[in-house]
């Protein structure tokens, strides 16, 4: 067996072997310092309010699949909905016997429930696993007396406008918000819902060193994903089905879910930048764009890779190609510390501009919006999209880096050029020196992509 479905083999051993469940999980000790780093940057006599994300409605009785708020994870650790987090610059007395920096208000078990859906912390499980001292019952807010008028301000974020009610429920979110808004009503002018997400953007710009260890595992396993998927590419296969190779290989390595909706799209499609659909039977003279990222334990990668589908680029196809791969290089070189976030993009744009000219594809400098017309780079972290301040770079960030040129047909040029997009991306982690490239193990050079397409794939191989 090729040698990498057995490295495959003994990445997806090791990640089971240690024990039944998940043993490299963000530990309570990082969550419990990320509400220190947090405690520092609250002025003096503030407290700050954090709610769970709201449960979402797929059909019917069917909901999707629960997703945590990024800040409230990357404060508490918890997965579970309908909690609310309460943390004080300074230790606060409630009923004369409760002295705490922090509460958390939280689910209680229901043994008939968890028949159905399996279990929960409840307030135990968040004492033992997550290291909270004070952790009350969600259905105990309403009634909990605390003065928010006392504090200076009282910071929270914008709320969701599709938390939903469940009457049968006094702890769900509609409850927990609707309570912190009459708690609050009388005296509105010490609330602030402005701060707190520049606070939350300063301290997830920067991954501490046990975030990475989860970034580089998320990133490994999209490369190797991406990697058997551009080796089972053949002409006649529809989108979906490159969709399905990448995200059997998520699933495959540990990955509980996609960082986002794959984007799989072929000949037209591969114009269309955040492109969904995926249903597309691709001919043999379609580029075909695959921009999809696997999530590890909260933590997602970001990664694109264009293809010709016949597994050669023809001219033109080659000289759009190594224009985006020219102004993705110059994009990574710009990753320095210290510099301003839009580098890599400047830089990018430079090329971009320039090699259109000489194409013909352009005849002014500034018409290169027309088929480069988004920003080259995002942090990257618990979100694709990741919070972060974008002024200047400094070591441990995480951003991508990707160009793209996109000429869909009726453009003002010739047509030869009509309907092919291209876009490169990988994941970049700024450092004291070199930027280094996270996803750089996936090739992405011509020569390397027309030869990873040669090579054999177990996925062909099981449907035929």
């Amino acid at each position: 067996m090729r040698q990498f479905l057995l490295y495959i083999l003994l990445f997806t051993h090791a990640l089971g072997s240690a024990q039944s469940y998940d043993n490299d999980l963000l530990t309570k000790d990082f969550h419990k310092g990320r509400r220190q780093a947090l405690r520092k940057l609250m002025p003096d006599s503030s407290c700050v309010v954090f709610f769970t994300n709201p449960e979402r409605q797929r059909a019917n009785d069917t909901k999707y699949l629960y997703h945590q708020d990024p800040d409230f994870y990357y404060l508490t650790g918890l997965k579970e909905p309908n909690a609310v987090l309460l943390m004080f610059k300074e230790p606060q007395t409630f009923y004369d016997t409760i002295v705490t920096d922090e509460i958390i208000f939280v689910q209680d078990r229901n043994p008939t429930q968890e028949a159905w859906t399996g279990k929960i912390l409840g307030k135990d499980g968040v004492k033992l696993q997550l290291g909270f001292d004070k952790v009350l019952l969600n259905s105990q807010f309403a009634d909990f007396k605390i003065d928010f008028s006392k504090f200076q301000k009282v910071f929270h974020k914008e709320f969701f406008d599709d938390v939903r009610d469940d009457k049968e429920d006094r702890g769900d979110l509609y409850s927990l918000i609707k309570h912190f808004r009459l708690k609050t009503e009388y005296k509105r002018k010490n609330l602030d819902n402005f701060n707190l997400e520049g606070w939350m953007s300063t301290l997830r710009e920067i991954k501490q060193p046990e975030e990475m260890v989860l970034m580089r595992k998320a990133i490994d396993i999209t490369c190797m994903a991406h990697a058997e998927m551009i080796r089972a590419l053949e002409p006649g296969m529809a989108e979906y089905q490159a969709q399905a190779v990448v995200e059997y290989m998520f699933k495959n390595m540990g990955a509980e879910y996609e960082g986002y909706n794959s984007i799989v799209g072929g000949g037209e499609n591969s114009c269309i930048l955040h492109y969904e659909t995926n249903r597309k039977k691709l001919d043999g003279g379609d580029l075909l764009v695959v921009d999809a990222g696997a999530e590890y334990h909260g933590y997602t990668a970001d990664v694109t890779r264009t293809m010709p589908m016949d597994g050669k680029f023809s001219e033109e196809e080659k000289a759009i190609y190594n224009l985006v791969l020219e102004a993705q290089e110059a994009g990574i070189k710009a990753c320095k510390s210290g510099a301003e976030f839009r580098a890599s993009h400047k830089a990018a744009v430079a090329v971009i501009q320039k090699g259109l000219k000489d194409l013909g594809i352009i005849k002014n400098s500034n018409d290169f919006m027309k088929y480069f017309f988004h920003g080259t780079s995002h942090y990257l972290g618990l979100d694709v999209h990741d919070a972060g301040n974008y002024g200047r770079l400094f070591p441990g960030n995480v951003i991508t880096v990707e160009p793209g040129i996109y000429i869909p047909s009726g453009s003002d040029c010739d047509p030869k050029w009509w309907n092919i997009g291209v876009r490169i991306e990988d994941d970049i982690l700024i450092t004291n020196g070199e930027p280094e490239v996270l996803s750089g193990k996936l090739p992405k050079k011509v020569e390397e992509i027309e030869a990873l397409m040669k090579e054999e794939s177990l996925f062909n191989k099981m449907t035929k």
